[in-house]
Order: C-alpha cells, then structure tokens, then sequence
C-alpha cells in the first residue's frame, strides 16, 4: 500500500514537471532554483551573480568629491531606525556635487554591487535620448514597427510609438505583479528567452491613452534601442553613460541566455555610480557642465505626462505635489535615486524592503521623507 501511494506521488510529481514544461512555465525551476533553494522567497538585490550578464565598461574614473561636511552629522534617530527597518545597504546624499553624507550596512561599501531592478528602465529610457541625438532614431515619434515591422500585424501594432514604452503608455496585455510566479515579470525575470515572453503579448488598448506602468513595455523600448544601434545595450551604456559620466566601477546587465539585456531591470552597480546618473537627470542632460543627452529630451523625461495623473514621465516617477518638488528613479525593494533640483540634491538609497506606506497617489511615502532627511543634512549647524 506504502509503495503504491509513493508511486501515485512520484506519477503527480512527474505529470507536473511535464505539465509546466509543456505549457512554458519551464523558467520556474530556474526561479525555484534561484530563491527557496537560496533560502530566500523572491528575487534580492544581491542575485545578478547567478544570471548572464553583460558588462557596462568604464573608462577614466571620475571620483565624486566630498564635501567639507562629510558625514559630520549624524543621521537622526527616525531615519536611522526607518533604514534599519527596512534593511538598507546604502544612504547618500549629494550636495551641489560633493557627497554630504555617506552611510553603508551589511557589509556594503562604496564599491559593492547591487541590483538596480526597475532603476534600469530610466537607463534604458536615457539610451533611447542618445540613440536620437546619434541619428538612430528619428524621435521618440517613431513607430516601433519600424523596427520590428511584424509588430504591425497586431491590433493597435502600427500605433505603438517608442514614447508610448517610454511613458507606459503602451496598452500592453501585461499584469506588472511581482508576488504571482505564472506572470510575465516572473517569466521575463527567471526566463531563458525574453522575446519569446514580450513579442508574444497583445496590445489591448490603443497606445497613447492610458497610463499603466508595465516592465514588458520597457523590455520592448530595449528591443527597438539595439535594434536601432546595432550593438548590445551594455556596450551602448558604456560609450554613452558610463565613461562620459567617469562611472567609478564597471557595472554588470544582467540579459536572457540569448544575450539580450532585461532593460527593464537588473543593472548591477552602486550606490555612488547610480548618483551620476542623477546627477545627469538633475543637471537637464549635462554632466560637469558638458551636455551628453539633448535637454529637450530630459525634460520630457523629467515632467509628467498627459495620463500619469502627475505621477510619471517617460522612465522617472515624479512629485511635484510635494512642499519640495522631486522626481526619482524607482526599483523594486526601495532602489531611488531621487533628485531635488530646488537644492541641487541627489538621495540614493538601496536595501533589501521598501516600506508599504503609499500617498494618495499610489507613490511611497518613504521618497519624501528621504527628501525632508536629506535636507538636514544641508542646514547650518
């Protein structure tokens, strides 16, 4: 009796194993493999090293200055106790283009690598602005069939422009849910092909009249960008971004096992490294004084959108109806690099959880109190 419920167990286990692999779930081994094998239940920001990747090289390092104040202050009790909570590796606050203040947890140091998650797609949204100024891509206008000309053949296909991806404004059938395992961003993150995950979805809205923060829309705007340049994102990154800016450490994109990268996601780098990109954003495209990314372009990113209900541009979240207007880069588990143009200020702040409070508009509460800490930092003893 024994050995016949075994063998039931065994004919289940194996009718399930067959089943997910006939039916395409097959990237959730990977995923099981990558978490409760780990000892972990989701994805961490310390997980690049078990995917491929790409490597964002680069050139002359350009070391951030510190500030005649650095880290003289103390962090106050409740900012201290809220990145404890909620398990921060990284605090840092910039100032007029001097670092202020500078805090690591966990082993963390100004040198060690973490994922960028979404983060990636406000560098996917920037390399889309240098494929325009390059002569890549007419505008930010242009029909992405023109590059992916099958995608016309889809319902509301021929409508889809790159600003539409670029502003989630896409009308992807795509459910953004991070928890669901049989979702797209499972598939797309634990996959082995992400064509295969975002060129099989349809359009269920016409692009253009609503917004839906989507990752398979980023995923689609990094298609047409290196389809558009004819190199891989990464090396693209390098050229563009990374050594322009003087990037400290070369970064690593983690891609599918084809080599593609996840543009929407999973840029390994570090703390001080992601602040030159908001130093870039801040300063409306220029770096040290020298434009790299047309202005025109940045403002587009940097400014909401016609649906986002003022929440949203193209690859940055925003909040100008805060005292203290900001707008941020945003990944998964409280990845920011928030940008504070009143105050020439740059927060970055990564760790393992991001606390759940939202404001009436869906956005984390914690941004503006990293926002009003930050300026302590800045006030006269």
């Amino acid at each position: 009796m024994f050995r016949k419920v075994i063998n039931i167990v065994l004919l289940i286990i194996a009718g399930a194993i067959l089943l997910i692999y006939i039916t395409d779930y097959n990237y959730l081994f990977r995923g099981i493999k990558l978490t409760y094998l780990r000892g972990e239940s989701s994805s961490t920001i310390n997980d690049g090293k078990y995917f491929p990747s790409n490597t964002i090289s680069k050139g002359i390092a350009k070391p951030w200055k510190t500030d005649i104040n650095y880290n003289r202050k103390s962090l106050s009790k409740e900012l201290q106790d809220h990145l404890e909570k909620t398990k921060s590796v990284s605090f840092l606050v910039i100032k007029n283009g001097k670092i202020l203040q500078e805090k690591y947890w966990d082993s963390y140091n100004k040198t060690t690598a973490s994922n960028s998650f979404s983060m990636a797609k406000t560098v996917t949204v920037l390399l889309l602005g240098k494929a325009i100024d390059d002569g890549r891509i007419i505008n930010s206008n242009q029909k992405f069939s023109d590059f992916y000309p099958d995608f016309s053949k889809k319902e509301f296909g021929n409508n889809l422009t790159l600003e539409n991806l670029a502003s989630m404004e896409a009308g992807l059938d795509w459910k953004e849910d991070y928890k669901n395992p049989f979702l797209p961003n499972a598939a797309a993150y634990y996959g082995f092909s992400l064509a295969d995950v975002v060129f099989n979805k349809k359009l269920i809205t016409m692009p253009g009249e609503k917004f839906e923060y989507q990752s398979g829309a980023t995923q689609l705007l990094g298609f047409a960008v290196g389809r558009s340049v004819g190199i891989p994102l990464a090396s693209y990154a390098s050229s563009k971004l990374w050594k322009p800016l003087g990037m400290e450490q070369n970064a690593e994109w983690s891609t599918d096992d084809l080599g593609i990268e996840k543009s929407f996601c999973c840029i390994q780098s570090n703390a001080r490294d992601f602040a030159k990109l908001g130093s870039l954003l801040l300063n409306r495209g220029k770096f040290e004084n020298i434009p790299l990314i047309n202005e025109s372009f940045v403002n587009k990113m940097i400014n909401p959108s016609e649906h986002s209900n003022g929440v949203y541009g193209m690859g940055i979240w925003i909040n100008n109806d805060s005292k203290i207007h900001h707008y941020y880069m945003h990944g998964l588990y409280g990845q920011y690099v928030i940008m504070i143009p009143e105050y020439d200020m740059i927060v970055v702040r990564l760790g393992n959880e991001e606390a759940p409070e939202k404001d009436s508009k869906n956005r984390p509460k914690e941004v503006e109190f990293y926002v009003n800490e930050a300026l302590k930092f800045a006030e006269k003893n």
